[in-house]
């Protein structure tokens, strides 16, 4: 059974190209669509809403940074700060080309950073290339509970 890609987004536009990309690349990976930090982390934790979810990590966590709630960053570090967390890839998919940010992002343990491109077709080839490279190509760490 493959793992789901986490998608972690707010823009309703960007969570429809996003989706329409990885559709295209024809990924078997099912995707969950999450629109705050909040619930990113109940989703990953398998708390509140998502308590009896499928005991199974994502294959990878596409995470926007300015989210509702708790912010990317934050999410983050939740993330690599939790045990059963802490392997799972995470690209930080944003808009921000700030160099304060990508160091933060860096800094606190995200796998790669990608400026969403404003361009449709580039950035509709930039999650084909993550979607392939994240659900297919990379070789995971042994899931381990």
């Amino acid at each position: 059974m493959l793992r789901p890609i986490l998608l972690v987004e707010d823009n309703v536009n960007d969570i429809e190209l996003t989706l329409i990309a990885l559709e295209k690349t024809r990924l078997a990976n099912p995707v969950v669509s999450i629109r705050d930090g909040a619930e990113a982390l109940d989703y990953l934790r398998r708390e509140g809403q998502y308590a009896d979810r499928k005991d199974e990590n994502p294959a990878v966590i596409l995470l926007d940074k300015k989210l509702p709630k708790i912010d990317g960053h934050e999410v983050l570090r939740n993330v690599r700060a939790d045990d059963k967390l802490k392997r799972i890839p995470v690209v930080m998919l944003t808009s921000s080309r700030e160099e304060k940010d990508l160091l933060r992002s860096y800094d606190l343990g995200v796998n790669a950073y990608v400026v969403k491109p404003v361009e449709f077709d580039d950035f509709m080839a930039a999650i084909n290339d993550l979607g392939m490279f994240w659900a297919v190509l990379n070789e995971p760490p042994p899931y381990s509970r």
